[in-house]
């Protein structure tokens, strides 16, 4: 026990690993940030501050590290991650050809070469087959559409 308080620095550096291991794991950007504070504890230790004192300084740096450094750093790695254009999301914009008529409640277009029930969007007026529609949103596999101009197919 006593190598340990002679290289208490060792158990804080461990316990950064360990943490930034469950960072990799989580991907959240808290849990590294922890790892951070532990670091310092183990700076304060190879410094040969007392434990109190690396305990207070781990806590302290970890909390400014997830309260002020966190946010930025999320915001600057995951700006824009909610879409990526592909799967049903990319469908939104798109035109579609109504195959059966598209009212409040249902209707089949086609849509990117597939048939999709559809629905109006609200205050959509009833689209009759042969019209070109706009897809506003896909919820499920529903086609919400809307009579308004459809963009140009991409």
């Amino acid at each position: 026990m006593n190598w340990l308080q002679d290289n208490a620095w060792l158990g804080w550096l461990g316990l950064a690993i360990a943490l930034a291991a469950v960072e990799v794991a989580t991907v959240d950007f808290v849990f590294v940030m922890l790892a951070g504070g532990a670091l310092a504890g183990s700076l304060a230790a190879a410094l040969g501050a007392p434990f109190g004192a690396q305990v207070i300084v781990a806590a302290v740096v970890g909390a400014l590290l997830v309260f002020l450094v966190r946010p930025l750093v999320r915001s600057r790695f995951l700006e824009g991650v909610s879409d990526h254009g592909i799967g049903a999301s990319s469908l939104v914009g798109r035109s579609a050809q109504v195959v059966q008529a598209v009212t409040e409640y249902d209707g089949r277009v086609k849509l990117g070469g597939e048939l999709w029930s559809a629905r109006l969007a609200d205050g959509a007026r009833v689209c009759e087959a042969g019209e070109e529609v706009r897809v506003v949103a896909i919820h499920g596999a529903t086609a919400i559409v809307s009579a308004e101009k459809a963009i140009t197919d991409r």
